[in-house]
């Protein structure tokens, strides 16, 4: 469990590097705007992460192992992306900027690859759900102190110094990395390219409800996203300052999300996945209904701490419940293909049914747009049925 919280710590430090620090440098050097909106194509990497982890999954390095040999190869080029990030110069060189931005990316992707799989192959179906909220916890501190901490340094030192430190940052994980045990194999590993990249997915295919799952996966937090991608404009709409967006927000939500994912993770122990994915799949659903209610109130700063709390705490357990039930459902021969390729297909909802939110809130007014987004969030949870049914505490007892 420890191995899986400082993992995730490792993980969630480059993602918001490349986001909102190196944007608030560009910005700083006075890049134009259209320059540093394009940098957002450097996180291509996450979403095209499938790619090359059939080549992760195929090769055993002769250094400790084939999961925690990865891992130290993608962790040692990751901190020394970091550092080169911060030696570039972003207002005469911001070409130069983005082929270092995306080497942090690429190497950032493939250490949630290998960090995925291992999890996976790591701990036992009961453990998944405790050790996923901790991962995630994990991941969420990593963030707040790349994209926070790093912003706040920022303002006391040159932004090459942050980056320096922030590639000191993935040390733990690379401490993690030649401590923790190479997971056991029993299943076996691909032979050939050819068997990592195909069998995963005829495998996976060959399942019954396969489609079905694909389709849970794209749906179950897709009420959740929508309502998330408007709610910024949301609360400056009915009259909160950004300093109060600010402090109840960031403040509320953080903590509240850790406190869902370590619930939830508890939880699971206690309920089985399926049942974790039902609870915690309604506790969203009615999460985003408050903001409906909300938009009834108007400008009350109790209101607004009561609802981040809630719907970020729902979200958390509902996240937890999720990265759980798809660690379980992926073959443990090829733990690293599989999931990444659901993990890519989790990241669809946040980019297309985002999209229309802005349509859809203009047209509809904002109680009517958040009751929308409550509605979309049945279609997710009818989905259960299918393949998650209330009397079976995890899928992977099925046939799955």
């Amino acid at each position: 469990m420890l191995v899986a919280l400082l993992m995730g710590f490792s993980c969630g430090v480059p993602l918001l590097l490349t986001i909102s620090v190196l944007q608030a440098w560009m910005k700083e050097e006075g890049v134009d705007l259209a320059v540093i909106g394009l940098m957002a194509l450097v996180g291509l990497p996450y979403t095209l992460k499938f790619l090359w982890a059939p080549f992760l999954d195929r090769f055993t390095l002769p250094l400790l192992g084939r999961r925690r040999g990865w891992l130290l190869i993608a962790q040692i080029t990751l901190i020394f992306s970091i550092a080169g990030l911060g030696r570039t110069n972003p207002g005469n060189e911001p070409w130069m900027v983005a082929l270092a931005a995306f080497f942090v990316t690429f190497f950032s992707a493939s250490q949630d690859i290998v960090v995925d799989a291992y999890r996976r192959e790591d701990l036992s179906d009961e453990e998944l759900g405790f050790g996923s909220s901790l991962y995630i916890n994990g991941y969420r501190v990593g963030m707040l102190l790349a994209s926070g901490g790093g912003l706040i340094m920022a303002d006391h030192m040159p932004f090459s110094m942050v980056y320096l430190i922030m590639a000191a940052c993935i040390l733990p994980g690379v401490f993690t990395t030649l401590l923790a045990p190479e997971p056991d194999t029993p299943f076996g590993t691909p032979e050939t390219i050819k068997e990592a990249a195909f069998n995963p997915l005829l495998e996976y295919f060959s399942r019954q409800g396969a489609i079905w799952i694909l389709a849970f996966i794209l749906f179950y937090k897709i009420g959740d996203t929508m309502a998330s991608a408007m709610t910024i404009p949301f609360y400056l709409d009915i009259g909160f300052s950004k300093t109060e967006i600010g402090m109840v927000v960031k403040f509320f939500g953080f903590w509240a999300t850790i406190a869902g994912s370590l619930m939830g993770g508890v939880l699971m122990i206690r309920l089985g996945i399926n049942r974790s994915l039902w609870i915690f799949g309604f506790l969203q659903a009615i999460s985003t209904a408050c903001f409906a209610i909300l938009a009834q109130i108007g400008h009350s700063v109790s209101a607004l701490s009561a609802v981040i709390s809630f719907e970020n705490m729902s979200s958390g357990m509902g996240t937890a419940a999720y990265a759980a039930f798809m660690a379980s459902i992926t073959n443990k021969k090829f733990t690293a293909t599989q999931y990444a390729l659901l993990t890519s297909l989790m990241g669809v909802p946040r980019v297309f049914a985002s999209a229309p939110t802005g349509f859809f809130a203009k047209n509809l007014g904002w109680e009517s747009f958040f009751i929308l987004c409550t509605l979309i969030a049945i279609p997710g949870m009818l989905l259960l049925l299918k393949f998650a049914p209330w009397a079976l505490r995890s899928s992977t007892n099925r046939e799955l």
